[in-house]
């Protein structure tokens, strides 16, 4: 008789699952979606070896069989590949239940009749990025990946924001995909598939854009088998000879045009710093902008609502100063999110990631085997606790990450990834060196990051 599977939200940023030996095995996905009356779907993503040459619909059953079958414990990370299933050990890479943060929103347990697995199934394309050429036969125009692709594997999880933000992104697209399948009429209810990230540089605006087309090309990948991300270069749009850049623009979007005419290819248009091509026609009407600038911003909102039309493209735009963009195309974006500089739970957060991968490689760190650092909120339950007892060695360390967390206030979620490897190569003995000398270097580290700051 099979152990009832339970999921136990016992904190809301962890979620917990007790079976059989309490072990926490995987993550569960964002925002609950409620199958029925109590069911609730859970997302479970399962990657394919590069050999495995299995049926997609073979190895979801598979996994769907296996998850009924075992009683397993869940927390963020990889379900154990069961070796007693030989199908499954000889043609998937690894299994993961995702995004449990944002999935468990109270102190409810939950048994296994009232969950739905959903089941992911795909295979990382190993091709990396084709360049296609733009007219002059000098700058690519824009590069294309197969996704998902093995170039951004893992790129989704490493991205720590503000709670929610991914979340967010995951369900517009969700909807924007369901509405245009639906048929709902867009003259009555409008909507663009245009997504606007604005912030900072360093802020991850442009990995997120890469990290959602992934990450969606796995969750939609029953409707859409072929999936294509397109980066266009908009620096190669600008023509040396006057009132071409306009041409070339609508000669780009007619080849993303064509791509999307295919109805099982999902295709993703990822335009970086976009005030480039969509700078404020404003601007060049005073005179302080080249007039062929009026050109593209119109041939970019006009081949922009064309593929409007097609139900099966998604546009991904980011910017570093928004005040410069047109206001027709911030009109047009669904979404207008602002990613800023990590807060302090997410700079810890990233610093605990980093410190994860230094601990699975602990061979030249002292101390650091048994360091296992605990996420922000279980961290200062453990620091407010009162019989706390300040020598202990984790909870010193602890401590110390927090510091370290604290002064990276300013720095860039990139400056703070460098962090741990800049306060390694400031040790004196490099090779070896315990916790808390690595951790007093990454403190030091981060003050004279923030100091030579530009002002």
């Amino acid at each position: 008789m099979t152990t009832p599977m339970e999921i136990s939200t016992q904190n809301p940023t962890e979620t917990h699952i007790s079976g059989q030996n309490g072990v926490s095995q995987a993550q569960l996905p964002a925002s609950p979606s409620i199958i029925g009356q109590d069911k609730f779907l859970v997302s479970v993503e399962v990657c394919l070896k590069p050999s495995s040459s299995a049926r997609v619909e073979d190895v979801r059953s598979a996994v769907e069989r296996m998850l009924e079958k075992r009683s397993l414990s869940y927390i963020d990370g990889p379900i154990p590949v069961p070796v007693d299933d030989p199908f499954i050990a000889q043609n998937v890479q690894r299994i993961c239940i995702c995004d449990t943060d944002e999935w468990a929103k109270s102190h409810e347990i939950l048994l296994f009749w009232q969950v739905k697995p959903f089941v992911h199934v795909y295979q990382l394309s190993e091709e990396g990025p084709c360049e296609e050429l733009s007219g002059d036969g000098q700058l690519s125009s824009f590069n294309e990946w197969i996704l998902p692709a093995k170039e951004f594997d893992g790129m989704w999880e490493s991205l720590i924001y503000e709670s929610g933000l991914k979340q967010r992104l995951l369900r517009y697209a969700a909807s924007a995909l369901l509405f245009t399948e639906k048929g709902v009429d867009p003259f009555l209810v409008s909507w663009n598939r245009i997504i606007l990230l604005h912030g900072p540089p360093g802020t991850g605006k442009t990995s997120l854009c890469k990290a959602l087309a992934q990450k969606l090309s796995i969750r939609f990948n029953s409707r859409y088998p072929q999936c294509q991300l397109v980066e266009v270069n908009a620096h190669s749009l600008f023509s040396k000879w006057f009132s071409e850049s306009g041409k070339l623009v609508a000669k780009l979007f007619q080849k993303i045009q064509e791509m999307v005419e295919e109805e099982n290819n999902l295709v993703f248009v990822l335009i970086d710093e976009v005030e480039s091509l969509a700078a404020a026609r404003k601007a060049a009407l005073s005179g302080s902008e080249p007039s062929d600038s009026i050109r593209v911003v119109n041939a970019l909102l006009t081949q922009m609502d064309k593929l409007k039309c097609s139900p099966n493209v998604i546009i991904l735009t980011t910017s570093n100063i928004t005040a410069a963009i047109d206001i027709a195309f911030v009109d047009r974006a669904d979404i207008k999110a602002y990613v800023g500089p990590p807060t302090l739970e997410a700079r810890y957060e990233i610093l605990r990631s980093c410190l994860q991968e230094l601990i699975r490689e602990s061979s030249n760190f002292q101390g650091f085997d048994n360091l296992v650092p605990p996420n922000y909120s279980t961290l200062k339950e453990k620091l407010s606790a009162p019989d706390i007892q300040e020598a202990q060695t984790p909870v010193s360390s602890y401590k110390q990450l927090l510091e370290a967390a604290q002064a990276c206030e300013g720095l860039s979620g990139r400056s703070i990834r460098k962090l741990p490897f800049l306060a390694h190569a400031a040790l004196s003995n490099p090779y070896a060196c315990d916790a808390n000398k690595f951790l007093s270097a990454m403190i030091d580290t981060a003050r004279r990051e923030r100091s030579e700051l530009p002002e």
